[in-house]
């Protein structure tokens, strides 16, 4: 069977090149041409039609800018589609783009499957009738859309999450604290680390490093590190913090999740792998606009909380300090309790254990490659499944939330 795969962005790289190898294993016979990045060249043996790199832009007037060369991008994909005819299309987030070429394919009668759901929920919930029109099968990574997409009457496949696999398998592979420390070249004082997680893009860490910094400081007898993300530069950190004390680490965010004793977060996947690892956390998203933007927000968005742990369990986990409420004073007094034994410290664990059980064990990539492939070729449904896959088969919960409640009713 012929696959075409788009992923617009770095975590869309990583989580189709999963997709990629997992189908690869399911079908011998297999054919794949892509929009990606280097995970995905890997995986499929081959270089991308288009790199991401030319597709990822944020922002309104970034995108008005770049606009000719994203149509030009959009008109390349549907030619491939016709030329190459492929018997799949899977797309992986990246919406304004891959729901367009849905469209495409569903006239052209190729079937298009989704692997992690448009945020939908959140906003722009007229994309849903999008979805349900040019979308054959949508796989989510989040349990709460089932019930979202089930009062749309549109019925959605929970898969699992893949950061759960992702920071099991970092843990397990997690360096002692001394050699963090030495292979970090950072000097173990005894004083706790407060870990500032202050988003991946510039205009994030621009925002919200600074606040993060000053709340860090008025606790003197914990020392505070931020764990930088790999595309921005150290000096940027540098230019935007104006600390001659400040550390950074690279590509060590589990381990120094898992050895700091409590976290501030941007808003954002990270606050899920904050939660999985079990650090205690402060959500902080500040950004231009301030009340103004804040008041918009609360007319766009269709959600009690906006991060995860939150949205996952239906409860307030993790304090959300948003736009004007993000001040020093106010990450300074939610974070106090959380670098000591106290009830605020103890909920989030608590919080963090519900969120885990909810999001089942299931291999996210393996459990969407393999309903693809049975679409396609219904016959593989009966045959013998690779054993590590094996073994995830029996932990599979299409409804995690009925799941839980049937356990607590035992």
């Amino acid at each position: 069977m012929k696959y075409l795969l788009i992923a617009g962005e770095a975590s869309g790289d990583l989580h189709a090149a999963d997709v990629i190898s997992a189908i690869a294993r399911l079908d011998e016979k297999a054919e794949f041409r892509f929009f990606g990045g280097d995970l995905m060249a890997k995986a499929a043996r081959r270089a991308p039609e288009l790199h991401y790199d030319e597709m990822n832009v944020m922002g309104f007037s970034e995108v008005i800018r770049k606009l000719p060369a994203l149509l030009r991008n959009l008109a390349k994909a549907k030619r491939l589609l016709d030329w190459w005819r492929p018997d799949a299309l899977v797309l992986i987030d990246y919406p304004s783009f891959n729901l367009k070429l849905a469209k495409a394919a569903h006239k052209m009668g190729i079937r298009v499957f989704y692997f992690i759901s448009p945020k939908v929920w959140a906003w722009k919930e007229y994309r849903v009738r999008q979805i349900k029109k040019y979308v054959d099968r949508l796989f989510s990574i989040l349990p709460f859309e089932v019930p979202f997409y089930a009062r749309h009457g549109y019925d959605v496949t929970y898969v699992g999450n893949p950061s759960v696999q992702e920071i099991d398998r970092a843990m397990r592979h997690l360096p002692p604290a001394k050699h963090f420390f030495q292979r970090q070249d950072i000097e173990d004082d005894g004083r706790p680390l407060i870990a500032l997680l202050p988003g991946s893009r510039k205009g994030e860490i621009r925002n919200n490093l600074p606040y993060m910094i000053e709340a860090a400081k008025r606790f003197p007898d914990c020392r505070y590190i931020v764990a930088a993300a790999p595309a921005v530069p150290e000096k940027f950190y540098r230019m935007v913090a104006q600390d001659p004390g400040l550390r950074l680490t690279f590509g060590a965010t589990v381990p120094l999740l898992k050895y700091s004793k409590a976290a501030l977060v941007t808003s954002g996947t990270a606050t899920l792998e904050t939660a999985l690892v079990g650090t205690p956390q402060v959500v902080c998203y500040r950004a231009n606009g301030k009340k103004f933007t804040y008041k918009i927000m609360e007319k766009l968005l269709k959600v009690r909380y906006v991060s995860l742990p939150n949205l996952i369990v239906n409860n307030r986990v993790v304090p959300e300090l948003l736009l004007h409420q993000c001040t020093v004073e106010n990450i300074s007094r939610h974070l106090s309790p959380l670098l000591q034994p106290s009830p605020e410290r103890e909920w989030q664990i608590s919080g963090y254990k519900s969120m885990r059980r909810k999001l089942g064990t299931s291999v996210a990539a393996d459990y969407a490659a393999e309903l693809i492939v049975e679409d396609l070729i219904p016959s593989t449904s009966n045959r013998e499944k690779p054993s590590d896959f094996k073994k995830q088969k029996g932990s599979r919960d299409r409804n995690p939330d009925r799941r839980e409640r049937n356990s607590q009713k035992a």
